[in-house]
């Protein structure tokens, strides 16, 4: 028998594919994965309220505004390290987390942090490109489709390998409210395979 992969899920905001993510668990839709905390980089968030009522652990720790922007990282991605270390996790899902990660984190677990963005990487990613400004993005270029990507961390913003992505169709009318409700849908499908397609490679390898 496989051994379970323990997934850290990182938020920032309402948690809605954190949801998706414990509901998979719940119905056992992730394989060997298994949620075992969630981590939000802002207190207050609804994110952590949904974990509580899931029986997930759930934790804070914010970026120290104290330090420059790239220490900032740094100590916060150092700080999510400890934890997982701590807590032997195996897996880390990026939910909607706007912080960006840096230095050790990344290279100790290479091949096991994936992202979700919602555009069509490698179009509509990088530094900036979050939420709705995304969406309105791809409408102001004129594009006939969008959706979302799943893919693995690596040190560069939305630069990793692509593992998987929905489509949806850009709408006559659209704005960047409709096109990202119609996005949402399909973010709740992908991060849950992406999530389980991860969690049984891990344990696999």
């Amino acid at each position: 028998m496989q051994n379970t992969v323990n997934i850290l899920v990182l938020v920032s905001g309402n948690g809605s594919n954190l949801q998706a993510l414990i509901n998979a668990d719940q119905r056992g839709e992730l394989g060997v994965g298994r949620i075992a905390a969630a981590l939000a980089d802002r207190a207050g968030v609804y994110a952590l309220e949904r974990a509580r009522l899931a029986n997930v652990p759930a934790l804070v720790k914010t970026p120290n505004m104290t330090l420059p922007i790239a220490r900032r990282r740094q100590d916060l991605s150092d700080r999510v390290l400890q934890f997982c270390r701590e807590r032997d996790i195996g897996l880390i899902v990026l939910a909607g987390f706007l912080s960006i990660l840096a230095g050790d984190i990344i290279r100790e677990y290479a091949g096991r942090i994936i992202n979700l963005h919602p555009s069509l990487l490698p179009k509509f990613g990088g530094v900036g490109m979050y939420g709705e400004r995304v969406h309105q993005a791809v409408l102001d270029a004129g594009e006939p489709e969008s959706g979302c990507t799943v893919h693995l961390v690596n040190a560069g913003t939305d630069t990793g390998p692509i593992l998987l992505q929905r489509r949806v169709p850009v709408l006559a009318g659209d704005t960047a409210a409709t096109l990202a409700e119609r996005i949402h849908h399909e973010e709740h499908i992908a991060i849950v395979e992406g999530a389980a397609l991860m969690a049984a490679r891990i344990a696999a390898s």
